[in-house]
C-alpha cells in the first residue's frame, strides 16, 4: 500500500467535489462543508464521492467504511466538512495498515 498523506486526500477529495459539481473553478476549502444548506453537492454526489474513496481505499488495500453510527450521526458527522471527510479516510487507512 502507498503511503496516503492527509494533504493528498483533501486535495483528492476537492478535485473530486470539483468533477462532481461540473466546475473545476469551484472555490473549495477544507472547512467547505459536505452536508447541509451550504454544502456545494447533493446528497446523491456525496454517495458518489464515497463510492468514489471506496474505490481509492481498496486501490491502497484496505476497507473505508462510511456507513458507520458515527458517520451517520450529523453532530458527529464526518461529512462535516472536506477536511473531516479526508481525516477519517486517513485514519482508517492506517489503522488497517
Amino acid at each position: 500500500m502507498q503511503q496516503l498523506e492527509l494533504s493528498s486526500i483533501s486535495n483528492l477529495i476537492i478535485d473530486k467535489v470539483k468533477e462532481l459539481v461540473g466546475d473545476t473553478n469551484a472555490t473549495l476549502k477544507l472547512d467547505s462543508p459536505l452536508i447541509g444548506g451550504d454544502a456545494p453537492i447533493s446528497s446523491m454526489m456525496l454517495v458518489e464521492l464515497c463510492l468514489y474513496l471506496e474505490d481509492l481505499a481498496l486501490e491502497n488495500e484496505f476497507d473505508f467504511d462510511w456507513t458507520s453510527d458515527s458517520a451517520m450521526s450529523k453532530s458527529l458527522s464526518v461529512f462535516r466538512s472536506i477536511e473531516t471527510l479526508a481525516t477519517e479516510f486517513f485514519e482508517q487507512a492506517n489503522a488497517q495498515k
